[in-house]
């Protein structure tokens, strides 16, 4: 197969049967933030939103740089999002006015 044949038919998450190099298995406690995407996938889905296949095909919409770069569940972020904003049911204005107010209440909110 060519490179370029390899690049139409092979989307970023299919790396089957490539050298991916050692692979560092360590268990970690998710953290809040990736609980929370965990639920927020399970609540779309429960109302009919967004379903498993969508954010397949979302996360896999993102891109090899980008699905490269970004950790499992920033991967889910983007692909929600994006789907999101295709589906009318989110703009891009409307997350960074929420994204800013999240970033003021954790501002204001003393630390433990």
């Amino acid at each position: 197969m060519t490179q370029t044949e390899m690049l139409l038919k092979r989307l970023p998450n299919d790396i089957g049967g490539l050298d991916g190099g050692h692979i560092q298995r360590v268990e970690h406690e998710l953290e809040p933030w990736e609980k929370r995407c965990h639920a927020l996938a399970d609540v779309l889905d429960f109302y009919k939103i967004l379903n498993t296949e969508e954010k397949r095909r979302g996360v896999e919409a993102l891109g090899a740089e980008m699905v490269g770069a970004l950790s499992y569940y920033e991967r889910w972020i983007a692909a929600f999002a994006n789907i999101l904003f295709a589906k009318g049911i989110l703009t891009p204005s409307e997350l960074a006015a929420k994204m800013d107010e999240v970033a003021a209440r954790w501002d204001r909110e003393p630390r433990p």
